[in-house]
C-alpha cells in the first residue's frame, strides 16, 4: 500500500520524505565504512557548508520552529545542533546503520531529520505534519521522559506525536527488529534548494547499506 503524508500549511515548511526496507531485520545490518567516516572529526561531505552558511543554516531552522510558538533553545534545540555538539565533543553516537545514516546527513546539513519505525506507526487514520497545539506532550526515551512539544512541528500518527525535528517519540523508534522505516528531512524554504540536496544525498547513503531500498512517499 503506498504512503501518503498530508501537510498542513506552512509559510516555511519544506518536507523531504521517503521509506527505506530492509531485507532483514537492522540488528543484522552493518553501518557501511562510508556512512561511519562521516561522522568521523573534520570529515568531508557533499554538503559541508562553510561556517557563514552553517550560521544561516542553524537561524533559519530556529525560525521554522519558531513560528508556531515554540523556543528552539536548550533542552529544545534542534537535533542537528545536538549532533553538531556530540561530534565537537567526539561523543557522536553509534546506533544502527539506519539511524547512522540519518544522523551523518542531518550532521553535514545541518537540518533536523526524523526517523520512525514505520511498522510502529498508528496508520488507522491519516499520517499528518502539523503544529502541535498548547499542551502537547509525548515520552521520547526508554526512561520515560517527555518533551513539551507544544507549538513544535511534529508528524502525526492515529496516536499523536511520533517524529519532530527536535526528539521523535519512543513508542515508534527504530531497534533491532525494524525492517522499514519512514524518515522527515525538516527543511525550510528559507534555504533555497537546500532541503532538495539534503534528501537526495540522504537517499544515495541509504542505498549503500545492504539490502536496503528506497521507496517515495507521496505528500499532500
Amino acid at each position: 500500500m503506498s504512503l501518503t503524508l498530508e501537510i498542513e500549511p506552512h509559510p516555511l515548511l519544506e518536507i523531504g520524505a521517503f521509506v527505506m526496507r530492509n531485507s532483514q531485520p537492522l540488528a543484522e545490518l552493518a553501518t557501511p565504512t562510508e556512512i561511519a567516516r562521516l561522522a568521523e572529526p573534520g570529515a568531508a561531505a557533499p554538503l559541508t557548508a562553510s561556517e557563514q552558511t552553517s550560521e544561516q543554516i542553524k537561524t533559519s531552522v530556529r525560525d521554522l520552529l519558531r513560528h508556531g510558538g515554540y523556543k528552539p533553545a536548550g533542552r529544545g534545540k534542534p537535533a542537528s545542533e545536538y549532533l553538531a555538539a556530540a561530534l565537537a565533543k567526539r561523543e557522536f553516537p553509534r546506533i544502527n546503520a539506519l539511524v547512522d545514516a540519518c544522523n551523518v546527513v542531518s550532521l553535514h546539513a545541518g537540518l533536523p531529520i526524523s526517523l520512525v519505525d514505520l511498522d510502529r506507526l498508528d496508520r488507522t487514520g491519516a499520517l499528518t505534519i502539523r503544529i502541535a497545539p498548547p499542551g502537547t506532550s509525548y515520552v521520547f526515551n526508554p526512561s520515560g521522559q517527555t518533551i513539551d512539544a507544544g507549538g513544535l512541528l511534529c508528524l502525526y500518527d492515529a496516536q499523536g506525536p511520533t517524529g519532530t525535528p527536535v526528539k521523535d517519540a519512543q513508542r515508534t523508534k527504530t531497534d533491532g527488529a525494524t525492517v522499514a522505516a519512514l524518515t522527515i528531512v525538516w527543511g525550510t524554504s528559507a534555504l533555497a534548494g537546500w532541503t532538495t540536496r539534503t534528501t537526495r544525498w540522504y537517499r544515495d547513503l541509504a542505498r549503500q547499506i545492504a539490502g536496503t531500498t528506497v521507496e517515495d512517499i507521496a505528500l499532500a
